[in-house]
């Protein structure tokens, strides 16, 4: 009878025991797909932070873009122009300029000048710390594109005073249009990384500085045909060639956390996605411009391979998680193929942009913008036109007129000797080359 008893109650120990392993595995497993509300808190405050790491390496990819694409005489210009954009455009961010694009009503057309404050809770799920922290290094990128297309012949206080009203009203206003729930937002219009509001803004303020600054002296000739001079020649193409992997690299971040969150199966999975997409349609725009500049120009143009593949980066900004691997590839090739035939536009008519930044970032942005219902039904063509024209009219019309104000009040440009002596010695006192008659 014990020995009926014994056996009797191991069978029960050992059913209670795999009822409760059963019971904590299925614990597990809900654990793993639903996080709860702090668990989602701290992994989407990661992500900002994450994604703030990588954009802001974008900082150092353009300086290193630009610094070599330049002459000799105008290095160490470009590196104090970037390192002091970077600084005015994160505390203008701070003060004013974030709430001027999120503090903006819905549907409404301009934010306040209060300063940024945090007010963090687990119910909006992240850190404000982060998301300002995020969002800061866009605006930043925004006014990179500016300083490469005007480099060479601008003064360096005129270019951070608009650092200065390009970081703290013309971003953030055009941009709270629509990632602050302004009026675009509420027309439909979709830009899911900044094509239009980060790429296409920067690229048309830069298109007003070259149009009023004029070409760097001995650019083109008189006859009116494009002539590249010995003086003219880049720094170094290596350095080229290291700033566009930072910026590559730094747009996993820029197209891969603008998703926003991180702290579900689905986000983890867009985020994935995102970054095949990103990477395959900058790797398209490098090949198209290989190619192209190859069949049409006779020589494999490493400029135009630079610049194919941050067109095709900027081309899928504007949507890169809808459209399948192939259309990201397709997209990214017509944004490397409207780079090279921009470039050669903008030369025909005498436009002096030194990096390519209006080609690649405007011209392309436009592109990726344009085209997003293709793959994302939420929107149409008609609210996606309005909000490339409202944006980019904004930023050039505003961007002239102060270019115009500063070049006839404190002056725009400098002086003839001192562009033959380079802005390297005539604006910030660096001699790192022999000057010779």
């Amino acid at each position: 009878m014990e020995e009926t008893m014994k056996k009797y109650l191991k069978k029960i120990n050992y059913i209670l025991l795999s009822f409760a392993t059963l019971l904590s595995l299925t614990t597990v497993v809900n654990a793993e797909t639903t996080i709860s509300p702090e668990g989602q808190y701290i992994f989407n405050t990661l992500g900002f932070y994450i994604g703030g790491v990588l954009v802001a390496f974008m900082a150092a990819g353009f300086c290193m873009l630009e610094s070599g694409l330049v002459t000799t005489k105008s290095v160490s210009t470009i590196a104090a122009k970037n390192i002091g954009k970077f600084a005015i455009c994160s505390l203008v961010f701070f003060f004013f300029g974030y709430n001027m694009a999120y503090g903006i009503p819905e549907g409404g057309y301009i934010g306040s000048f209060l300063m940024w404050g945090d007010s963090s809770k687990i119910g909006t799920g992240y850190s404000d710390h982060s998301d300002w922290f995020f969002q800061t290094m866009f605006v930043c990128a925004t006014v990179s594109i500016v300083s490469g297309a005007v480099a060479e012949r601008i003064k360096i206080w005129p270019f951070f005073i608009f650092a200065f009203l390009m970081s703290g009203f013309i971003y953030p206003i055009s941009m709270g249009w629509q990632w602050g729930g302004g009026w675009l937002a509420a027309s439909g219009f979709s830009d899911f990384a900044g094509s239009t509001l980060v790429h296409a803004c920067g690229g048309a303020a830069a298109l007003a500085g070259v149009m009023v600054l004029g070409a760097r002296e001995g650019r083109f000739t008189k006859s009116g045909e494009p002539k590249t001079l010995e003086p003219f020649a880049a720094s170094s193409i290596p350095l080229v060639t290291l700033g566009t992997f930072l910026l590559w690299f730094g747009w996993f971040g820029f197209n891969g956390f603008s998703q926003l969150a991180m702290g579900t199966f689905d986000d983890v999975n867009a985020i994935s996605k995102i970054a095949v997409n990103t990477h395959l349609a900058g790797a398209a725009g490098t090949v198209t411009a290989a190619v192209v500049s190859r069949l049409l120009g006779g020589k494999t143009d490493i400029i135009m391979m630079l610049n194919g593949a941050l067109a095709g980066l900027v081309a899928i900004t504007a949507e890169p998680l809808t459209p399948t691997p192939l259309l990201a590839i397709v997209i990214g090739a017509i944004g490397s193929v409207i780079m090279y035939f921009g470039t050669k536009f903008l030369e025909a008519r005498h436009l002096d942009d030194v990096v390519g930044a209006i080609p690649v970032h405007m011209f392309a942005g436009i592109f990726g913008t344009l085209i997003v219902p293709i793959s994302n039904p939420s929107t149409n063509f008609g609210t996606q036109f309005t909000g490339v024209i409202s944006v980019c009219l904004f930023s050039f019309v505003l961007s002239y007129i102060i270019f115009k104000a500063m070049k006839a009040t404190i002056g725009l440009r400098i002086s003839s000797g001192a562009e033959k002596l380079g802005t390297d010695v005539a604006e910030i006192g660096v001699r790192a080359y022999a000057i010779r008659d």
